[in-house]
């Protein structure tokens, strides 16, 4: 008798169990796909507030690889300029990440301008809206280089300065609720985004502040195989009414070294000359 009551209670416990999970479950899915854009654009300043956001300029520090590809870098500045010390040595004498300063500019209509710093010297990526090129001096590149066909895909799928859900229909977005998921141990909803190319990207919705959380990245080829890659944004700051991540955390997925960007500086509508975003004239 006892050992069938207690069989009885053990099973109860796990129906119960079950059921308090699928009523989470229930709760967290009830929202449609529109109604949780609705609340991620509200809880981020509101679409009214992201319209009026026409130029963006964001500033601080990007890792630049640690390991061998930082030790390198190491010697490299030290070569160049032996009073700039970018990284404290390590007393253990393992190998750290670098991390250089950049400025990010963006402008409506696709328009981006990235500029790293590295050894006194600046390296360029930039995109017009609809071709690219770069110049990167810390490989002895110094004249400009259109992108390849693969860069210029990658950049053409980026979001523009307002992000993918903000007037997603009116740039031609599918958005679909794909279910739940755990990111960073929080529930968040997986929203798909079809885009008008065909091309599919998934977002995370934290399901308790609406922030977006994870953002499928542009799949990268490493050791001759592609590995998805997950971008992961955190610390959220007010900035003139918009709420905007100051920390984010690129994933490679077979690989356990992560990439940051740590924003220290945004500025909303800073005057930006469409010329800062032309490819230079070969002289």
């Amino acid at each position: 008798m006892f050992r069938k009551t207690l069989l009885f209670l053990v099973s109860l416990s796990i129906l119960t169990s079950l059921g308090m999970a699928a009523d989470a479950q229930t709760a967290t899915a009830k929202l449609t796909a529109t109604q949780i854009v609705d609340k991620t654009i509200a809880a981020q300043g509101g679409l009214q507030a992201w319209r009026g956001v026409q130029t963006l300029t964001l500033s601080g520090k990007m890792d630049a690889g640690a390991g061998d590809s930082a030790a390198r870098s190491q010697r490299y500045v030290q070569r160049v300029s032996p009073t700039r010390n970018m990284v404290a040595p390590d007393k253990t004498d393992k190998p750290q990440q670098v991390q250089l300063p950049f400025v990010m500019k963006m402008k409506r209509g696709h328009k981006s301008r990235l500029e790293v710093e590295f050894a006194g010297k600046t390296a360029l990526q930039v995109y017009d809206g609809t071709n690219g090129w770069k110049v990167r001096p810390f490989l002895n590149r110094n004249e400009v280089e259109s992108f390849t066909a693969d860069e210029a895909k990658a950049q053409a799928q980026q979001a523009d300065l307002d992000g993918p859900l903000v007037d997603y229909a009116s740039k031609g977005t599918k958005v679909e609720l794909d279910g739940t998921e755990k990111v960073e141990g929080r529930d968040a909803y997986k929203l798909k985004l079809t885009q008008k190319s065909g091309d599919v990207k998934h977002v995370w919705i934290d399901a308790q502040n609406f922030m977006e959380v994870k953002i499928e990245g542009t799949p990268r080829r490493m050791d001759g195989k592609m590995h998805p890659v997950a971008i992961y944004l955190r610390d959220y700051k007010p900035v003139q009414g918009l709420m905007v991540p100051h920390v984010l955390e690129t994933a490679v997925e077979g690989y356990k070294e992560t990439h940051k960007m740590v924003i220290e500086s945004v500025v909303v509508n800073p005057k930006l000359e469409d010329t800062q975003f032309s490819k230079p004239q070969a002289r």
